[in-house]
């Protein structure tokens, strides 16, 4: 949110970034040809199956052919290496190649010859070796250096004529959800062939269910808790690779006592910003959700939350904190939900130590107290929120402003209970960018994306997202074009995307899109508020796509139709009172109207 019309320079930074990535695109030939004993030579099943990559991921770009590409990302002590076992004809020469780009990458045969380049662009690697008299299998593998960053390979050929059989079953398909029920989802996935002994279903490293079958169900899950598996094939030889991954949530949500379709805006409550200073109590019935804005750290790392009203001097008709608690009574006594927002434009709050988080919680928990608050909305925005190089599976993060972020969040709904309402407000830089570029992947800005752990550790807490759909640059949707603010293409896109889930740029991981009821939008209330704004038909066309299904101007819902969709967002109820009161008198009826 901001507290004028000026944006920091994050997104001509990122266009460069894509430029660079366009560069990366334009190098290289063909992909491996037929000859090729290896499989998933490219990486294009979106996934590591076929190999042993305990440092790799799959990337979309960049590449050298295709869709995809595998990127190691090395580390202190580990050089990410990623290797594959195949079937050869004993004393037979074989031809190994694979195209590189990274500082070095190395390509090898275990126990046989490596080689070796240091690249900026995609190079090819090439080698022979002849196997020995009584040699049956031969191990192809690619790495990196020590502490050298990520590499990248793609195309990766053993040429030559094929062996005896291989040790393992085949990977089986991606599996789907068929039930969930409070405690227990069932899935079931495509089979890996006659040879397989049973099936292992993963979450995470751990095996939850093992089946003869292609089905299964798991059992003693948490009401309302979002689970990921994946599933291997096993027989006497081997275990396979893992499937491609799946999410579901069981029931039994208990969802925050507001409308099914909410009216949420935010109230300049510490400053004034040109729009003028709204008392609460002048504030209309037409808003479901208050968020106090803003309450800001004493320093930036210190986590030391404070919160006031508006100075005298700044807002003449500022009420007294007296006047002003009890008006949050009285919109709390009409069924409302007032919210302390913390962060904005000028807030920074970096989390960095686990001093600064317990002195978040303490500050934060001492205001709600003081004024009886419904809970708390996370606006971080600017540097707030970042990815430690190497840090790329959302699921367990471990850069220390995220998992400070988290713990804290986790202890301020743990003290207040299951009536604490949590919102967040990022902006798409910090959610749907992350499809494209992520951060910790490296490459690019290291904030990209920097929302979805915390998005996704909350998950089962989180009442409502509101993405900012405004004060944005072009982003890449699920249908791979570019869609861009000021519009309900822009609204539609974006939203489906939370909904839907998405894959999470050079992580190989698959972020699990929310519940309907936890997803709304932000959009501007005025001309004035913020770039992007969108004319109330427009919004509105918007809303009866993702609720309705209709009139979504051929846009296909991955996510499908939402009756549920919390409703909507607005930076502010201070600039909808300046341009008199348009945005909340168009779209208050409209949500009421919604099934």
């Amino acid at each position: 949110m901001t507290r004028s019309n000026s944006r920091c320079g994050r997104w001509p930074a990122l266009l460069v970034a894509l430029a660079v990535v366009a560069a990366g695109l334009l190098a290289g030939a063909a992909p491996a040809g037929a000859a090729n004993l290896l499989t998933n030579p490219g990486f294009e099943t979106g996934s590591t199956t076929g190999w042993s990559c305990p440092g790799g991921s799959v990337v979309r770009s960049p590449t050298h052919s295709g869709g995809a590409a595998m990127a190691g990302t090395t580390t202190a002590s580990d050089i990410a290496r990623c290797a594959q076992t195949v079937p050869v004809v004993p004393d037979t020469t074989y031809t190994v190649s694979a195209w590189v780009r990274g500082d070095p990458v190395y390509l090898g045969v275990a126990g046989g010859p490596s080689t070796w380049t240091s690249a900026a662009s995609y190079t090819r690697l090439s080698l022979t070796f002849t196997s020995a008299a009584n040699q049956s299998r031969a191990e192809v593998y690619l790495h990196g250096w020590y502490g050298a960053g990520t590499y990248f390979a793609d195309d990766v050929e053993l040429d030559g004529p094929g062996g005896g059989a291989p040790e393992g079953p085949r990977t089986p398909g991606t599996p789907s959800t068929d039930a969930v029920t409070d405690t227990s989802i069932t899935l079931s996935w495509p089979g890996a062939g006659d040879s397989v002994t049973g099936y292992r279903v993963y979450e995470g490293d751990t095996v939850r269910a093992t089946v003869t079958g292609t089905s299964a169900t798991v059992t003693g899950l948490a009401p309302c808790s979002t689970h990921t598996y994946s599933v291997t094939a096993y027989n006497g030889a081997g275990e396979s690779g893992r499937s491609g991954e799946v999410s579901g949530t069981t029931t039994g949500c208990t969802s925050a006592d507001l409308p099914k379709h909410a009216l949420i805006g935010y109230l300049h409550t510490s400053f004034a910003n040109g729009s003028g200073y709204v008392r609460m109590a002048d504030v209309p019935d037409s808003w479901d959700v208050i968020n106090l804005a803003f309450g800001e750290p004493t320093s930036v790392t210190s986590g030391d939350i404070r919160f006031a009203l508006c100075p005298v001097a700044e807002c003449p008709n500022v009420e007294t904190e007296a006047e002003f608690t009890s008006a949050v009574r009285a919109k709390q006594a009409q069924g409302k939900k007032v919210l302390l927002s913390i962060g904005g434009q000028n807030g920074q709050v970096q989390l960095t130590t686990a001093a600064a988080r317990d002195r978040f919680v303490s500050s934060v928990s001492a205001i709600i107290d003081r004024y009886g608050l419904d809970g708390l909305d996370i606006d971080f925005e600017g540097h707030s929120l970042y990815l430690d190089r190497g840090d790329t599976d959302f699921r367990k993060p471990t850069t220390p402003v995220i998992v400070n972020l988290i713990s804290a969040l986790r202890s301020l709904k743990s003290r207040y209970g299951s009536d604490f309402v949590l919102t967040m407000a990022p902006e798409t830089f910090f959610v749907q960018v992350g499809h494209q570029f992520y951060g910790g992947a490296g490459g690019g800005d290291n904030r990209t994306g920097s929302y979805l752990p915390v998005i996704h550790a909350m998950r089962d807490a989180l009442t409502v997202l509101h993405v900012q759909d405004y004060n944005s640059g072009p982003v890449m949707g699920l249908d791979k074009q570019y869609h861009t603010m000021g519009g309900a293409d822009f609204h539609i896109a974006m939203t489906d995307m939370v909904k839907a889930g998405f894959s999470v740029a050079g992580t190989g991981h698959t972020f699990p899109g929310l519940r309907p009821e936890q997803i709304a939008f932000g959009v501007p209330a005025a001309v004035s508020a913020g770039n992007g704004h969108t004319p109330p038909a427009q919004v509105q066309q918007a809303l009866n796509c993702l609720a309705r299904g209709q009139d979504c101007g051929g846009y296909d819902l991955r996510g499908g139709v939402s009756p549920d969709i919390r409703g909507l967002m607005t930076w502010s109820i201070n600039w909808d009172r300046y341009y008199g009161w348009e945005f909340s008198d168009s779209h208050r009826p409209f949500l009421d109207a919604l099934p």
